[in-house]
């Protein structure tokens, strides 16, 4: 088995999500690159295809790529949270956040007050709702389905779990996000919202997809890895095993400094050829670099500083990378941005990319 170091697996990366050296593509590719990007806030979302960008490659491109060309898709995907995907292997990641079926837990069920016949009444009458290619606002979709099914208990439930409860029918491909109208929200069935929509595929299929664009960013990676980023961990490991089983031609193995690990077969030569960076980079909170490994991976973050990058309800602070490594964290305020650095970072490098940052968030 062919060895590599953290250092040049992180150079690979960098490189692989147009961070070293920034990449000249459309903000649709650098989605489709990054294997979505976390859009729980919409500006994080923004930031992270521009960062990935050249100056002076305009702003607003993630919003065209969702309301303008349709290009990408808007809605509750890995790990449960909102995600922009590229349009065209969207069925295929939400396919796989599918499989876990929490909706038919106990502890689930519990929780949110709903059976899965009642989710199952809950997609039927969101479909009527949504035929045509209508939008309705949180407010209509749930005196739609309320009115559908007649149901007090339904109306009940979708005014305490709302979002959860809709969650599965995003993965099943039945809903996703719509333009926002005015501060309000909006939801659309995807086969009247995004052109030449498709179907889930099978569960194969979605898997090779998938494991496909993880391991060409966020590679070299374990099986582990995948769960941990896919829905926290959660699916039953024989599925992980089988997920794996249906992409087997397509990897490769290699041992990353004692711990065998998942490449591409194709990217294996450039990974064994990379050599590490000195790159400094600033990336906005909740960024793909950092989600696609998990704030535990401690080659990546150091442990005695994770608490300053993973806060509070689920937040993920923007950092600053040197050498791959999450060297900082920054924050922007009235007084310009500032850093909180964990090591010694090269003052000069910094201060370019702050002035990058600034520009960046001007725009």
């Amino acid at each position: 088995m062919k060895t590599v170091t953290w250092s040049q697996a992180l150079a690979w990366r960098m490189r692989r999500q147009y961070l070293d050296p920034v990449g000249g593509v459309s903000a649709p590719d650098v989605v489709r690159r990054l294997a979505g990007v976390q859009a729980q806030v919409a500006s994080a979302a923004e930031l992270a295809v521009a960062v990935r960008r050249p100056p002076g490659a305009g702003a607003g491109e993630v919003g065209r790529g969702l309301w303008e060309d349709r290009s990408l898709v808007k809605t509750w995907a890995m790990r449960g949270t909102l995600h922009v995907l590229p349009a065209a292997e969207a069925p295929a990641y939400l396919a796989l956040c599918a499989t876990v079926r929490t909706w038919e837990k106990p502890s689930w069920q519990r929780a949110f007050g709903a059976t899965p016949a009642d989710l199952e009444a809950i997609a039927s009458a969101a479909a009527s709702a949504l035929a045509g290619g209508a939008e309705l606002t949180r407010e209509e979709l749930t005196a739609a389905i309320v009115a559908e099914t007649g149901s007090g208990h339904l109306a009940e439930v979708l005014g305490s779990g709302w979002g959860t409860l809709l969650k599965p029918l995003a993965w099943w491909g039945m809903l996703c996000h719509g333009p926002s109208r005015g501060n309000l929200v909006t939801f659309a069935a995807p086969e009247h919202a995004v052109p030449g929509w498709s179907g889930p595929p099978s569960v194969e299929d979605a898997a090779r997809t998938v494991i496909t664009a993880f391991l060409g960013a966020h590679g070299p990676a374990t099986a582990e890895a995948f769960d941990a980023w896919t829905m926290r961990g959660t699916s039953r490991k024989k599925d992980v095993r089988s997920w794996f089983a249906a992409a087997e031609d397509l990897l490769a193995e290699v041992e990353v400094e004692g711990v065998a690990m998942y490449v591409l077969r194709e990217h294996l030569d450039e990974l064994l050829d990379t050599a590490p960076t000195r790159a400094v980079r600033m990336l906005g909170g909740f960024d793909q670099y950092v989600l696609g490994a998990g704030t535990k991976a401690a080659y990546l973050i150091p442990p005695g500083h994770r608490a300053k990058v993973s806060r509070a309800a689920g937040w993920i602070s923007p950092v600053v990378l040197y050498e791959g490594r999450v060297a900082g964290v920054w924050e922007a305020g009235d007084g310009g941005v500032t850093v909180t650095p964990f090591e010694d970072i090269p003052a000069a490098a910094l201060d370019e990319e702050i002035a990058r940052l600034r520009d960046l968030l001007a725009t």
